[in-house]
């Protein structure tokens, strides 16, 4: 109790410095003279460039706009002294940055500045600041004029002031059109999954900083384990295959790009605590060095770290959450560039493997999962005690950044990168009741274990005509998987074969170069055209078990490892060669249209070398998506807006099949699948800061006509069934926001996303289960201070979730699988649910700390 009464006493005594900060300094910049910035932007060949968009930015992150005329002249008036960065961008053009600009009283300060022309990652690594439509300034995401795909720029304004503190990647992404995503313990507070246009998790690249992450026996990703949130500054959400040079294991969605944040010039410093809902508490700090290195200041330092602990909404389903990231930049020269960034993040939770069943919610209530009592009444070990169950993640992520610029148009860059993941999960495997078996062989001792570096290299060369780019992008992993038959009252594991489910290890090799030209000479045209293979091998060596996956080989289940350690190996390759090709025409300054033509592909998981005997006759082939789509983005004054329409083709995509007596998987291709729809999102300023946001989506994912197949030893029956639904891909989706939101520091916003009907598959690829349509409202509040004083950044936020307490079921797997004739579904006692968590508030106090200027 003492030490909750101090800690909320050190709480208020920061809120009463950031009140009387607040008040003494409101008056501060409005009590100085102003200075100016002038200049002229020109292209790399001298010729002045009209209408491009410039920025500066004070270490408050205050913003002040303009637009170059047909000079290329722009003035900005009016800034108060201090120290500024400037920010210049143009369509094709890399964008220019130039820290640390010193504004004195009524001296304006004189600039030249030349662009050179970008390549097409470049269009999109700097968020875009220097934004003169009213409406796209106030927009909690956007969209980019230069955009040839569908892409979403999910801005650090939103995700500072529009997402929980304790928020992840997966809520993050909700803001982009027809996503879908839940967490059933709370926003944060679990692993959740990302669906949109019919793609679920493993079916589409995620990076951060450019680098590609996921699973080595499956392209999944994990949001309660990698890049936590206070590492995002801000996300491209591609919805498409890319370019040539969109490198990544599962392009064949599209790409979700994560940045790190940027470093501002200025120091600062911040400290946070978070507490809320179920017992939810995060601190959690950061320092800002800002420029420093002597008179003529090239690095820059920042560094955080949280810790997060939470009973969750489920009951028993702790989580613990610590993490922290660091990021370095150094500026050789204006030509040679280096940047370090790297992340650990430690979780521990008590989440098991299933979901709970329908007889146990209606039994004990929506947030049922675990129990803590370890003996039921008849003194019985009671198989739902939640010390049964528990994850230990740790993972690692590093990346060098090193750009040199040589001349003539000539640039490389090189990316070296490592990181490393270890899921030690143990759990009592059946958890279908209390009463359920707790033996010496009842529980799984379940490791997934992979580490991997890789490099990504690119030389770019710009001329007047465009950029041609080439690359490649080389990956080894190795990796170290299984699960073992152990007691969950010892955790002693049984050390014979009979014991062992599965154990394999392998290495898999990446391999993607690619070629690709941006060409920019054809007034208000880009187009580019690009070619990638994405070669990959994989070699696995599995290890003799029980037969749950492969069976005992040449050994007995009663022999140990050690003395008959029997196993086989396989050898595969795949390739895809994938072509792409997109055009951006800029009908007026603030208009644009574009249409794009891509391939994307996806291996085989590893686990369908997981049969009996290890006996693989044909090995199965890449699955590739082909897009098709175009689209158009507008940017007025008190309107911005995109809209695109897509057809997507899926050939040959595998799904497994689980037998419920044999608990073995079988892998089958399904049939072809295509999927058309519409988006759009836009904004609208109605001044005083007040602005809405609106996006909605319309389309259909159905999988082509199938025959009838009989049933196989490998495979279940499949009835005729043309039309059907795709797993997940809802039929609409709908958001409405709206915000306000001054340069005094205030800010308020309430959003709210409807997401369509839906089905799931029970068994095969059957549209049996049907999900109603459901909601997903937030509301949040945030006051920073922003007035150049010692306490700028200082802030009070408070959100709500679920706002509206909605517990609807977004997920069900089935207890009655599918296996000869097509029926409808019937709920049964025994299917597992998914429920939206229970309405939950969350409130921070962050106290800022930076030096007055002089």
């Amino acid at each position: 109790m003492k030490k909750f009464l101090f800690q909320w006493r050190i709480i208020a005594l920061a809120m009463c410095l950031v009140v009387a900060s607040a008040y003494s300094t409101a008056t501060y910049a409005q009590q100085l003279s102003s200075g100016s910035i002038q200049g002229v932007v020109k292209d790399q060949q001298g010729n002045a460039l009209s209408h491009a968009q410039i920025a500066v930015l004070n270490l408050a992150q205050s913003k002040w706009t303009a637009i170059t005329d047909v000079s290329g002249n722009f003035s900005i008036k009016g800034l108060p002294p201090g120290t500024y960065s400037l920010q210049v961008s143009s369509t094709g053009f890399a964008t220019y940055q130039e820290p640390g600009i010193t504004i004195a009283n009524d001296k304006p300060v004189q600039v030249s500045i030349s662009l050179s022309l970008a390549s097409v990652s470049e269009e999109v690594k700097v968020e875009a600041e220097a934004d003169s439509s009213l409406a796209s300034q106030l927009s909690p995401v956007k969209s980019l004029l230069d955009a040839a795909s569908a892409r979403t720029e999910i801005t650090s304004q939103y995700i500072s002031n529009f997402t929980s503190s304790v928020t992840d990647f997966a809520d993050i992404t909700q803001a982009a059109p027809g996503t879908v995503s839940w967490s059933t313990n709370g926003v944060g507070l679990g692993q959740a999954k990302i669906y949109f246009r019919g793609f679920k998790d493993a079916d589409y690249t995620m990076t951060w900083d450019g680098i590609p992450f996921q699973d080595s026996n499956d392209p999944t990703h994990h949001s309660w384990a990698y890049v936590p949130a206070p590492a995002i500054g801000y996300v491209d959400f591609d919805r498409s295959p890319g370019t040539a040079s969109d490198i990544g294991p599962s392009n064949y969605g599209g790409s979700i790009h994560m940045f790190s944040p940027k470093l501002p010039d200025g120091s600062s410093m911040r400290i946070s605590e978070t507490r809320g809902s179920f017992n939810t508490n995060q601190v959690l700090g950061e320092f800002y060095s800002g420029l420093f290195g002597g008179a003529n200041p090239k690095a820059n330092f920042w560094f955080e770290g949280h810790h997060m602990t939470s009973d969750g909404y489920q009951t028993y389903n702790y989580q613990v959450r610590s993490a922290g990231t660091a990021k370095f930049t150094y500026k050789f020269s204006d030509k040679t560039y280096l940047s370090l960034i790297g992340t650990v993040v430690l979780v521990d939770s008590n989440t098991p493997d299933s979901d709970p069943t329908r007889a146990q919610i209606a039994q004990y209530g929506d947030n049922f999962l675990l129990q803590n009592n370890e003996f039921n009444a008849d003194g019985s070990y009671n198989a739902l005690y939640y010390r049964y169950y528990f994850y230990h993640i740790p993972t690692n992520f590093e990346i060098i950044d090193f750009t040199k610029d040589f001349g003539h148009g000539w640039r490389i860059e090189s990316k070296p990168y490592t990181y490393s993941y270890s899921n030690h999960q143990h759990l009592q495997k059946d958890q279908s009741s209390s009463t359920a078996t707790v033996s010496s062989k009842s529980a799984i001792n379940k490791m997934n274990q992979y580490n991997r570096g890789g490099q990504i290299t690119t030389a770019s060369w710009a001329s007047r005509y465009g950029v041609f780019r080439a690359g490649a992008w080389y990956e080894y992993t190795t990796t170290n998987r299984y699960q073992i038959k152990s007691d969950p009252r010892t955790w002693v594991d049984i050390p014979t074969i009979s014991g062992i489910n599965f154990h394999e290890n392998f290495v898999t090799k990446s391999v993607q170069p690619f070629a690709e030209y941006q060409l920019v000479a054809i007034p208000k045209w880009t187009i580019t055209a690009g070619l990638k293979d994405a070669y990959y091998n994989m070699w696995l060596k599995q290890y003799a078990d029980n037969g749950k996956k492969i069976g005992p080989l040449t050994c007995s289940t009663s022999d140990t490892p050690q003395s008959c350690p029997a196993s086989t190996t396989h050898d595969a390759g795949y390739n895809s060669w994938l072509p792409s090709f997109e055009a951006n025409y800029r009908i007026r300054d603030n208009w644009s249209v574009y249409g794009q033509y891509g391939r994307g592909s996806i291996i085989p998981y590893s686990s369908v070398f997981d049969v009996t005997g290890a006996q693989v006759e044909v090995t199965p082939p890449p699955t590739v998506a082909t897009t098709y789509q175009g689209g158009t983005v507008i940017k007025l004054n008190r309107v911005s807006m995109d809209a695109d329409a897509y057809h997507i083709h899926f050939v040959n995509q595998y799904s497994s099949y689980t037998d419920k007596q044999s608990d073995f998987t079988y892998y089958y291709a399904t049939p072809d699948s295509n999927t058309n729809g519409f988006e759009a999102e836009g904004n609208i300023a109605f001044g005083g800061g007040v602005a809405l946001f609106l996006n909605g989506t319309v389309g259909a994912a159905k999988y082509e006509a199938a025959d009838a197949q009989p049933a196989t030893s490998t495979s279940p029956a499949t009835d005729a069934s043309p039309s059907a639904w795709v797993a997940n891909a809802p039929h609409d989706t709908e958001s409405v926001g709206l915000t306000y939101q001054k340069k005094n520091g205030l800010d308020l916003g309430f959003f709210n996303k409807r997401v369509g009907s839906r089905w799931d598959d029970d068994g095969s690829y059957h549209q049996n289960v049907a999900y109603s349509p459901f909601w997903m409202s937030n509301l949040f509040f945030n006051y920073t201070v922003r007035n150049g004083s010692r306490f700028s950044n200082s802030k009070i936020k408070f959100s709500v979730n679920n706002l509206f307490d909605n517990h609807d079921v977004v997920g069900i797997s089935p207890n009655n699988d599918v296996t000869g004739s097509l029926v409808p579904y019937t709920p049964d006692p025994q299917d597992q649910l998914l429920l939206l968590p229970a309405r939950s508030f969350m409130i921070s106090f962050q106290l800022g700390f930076s030096p007055r200027e002089r």
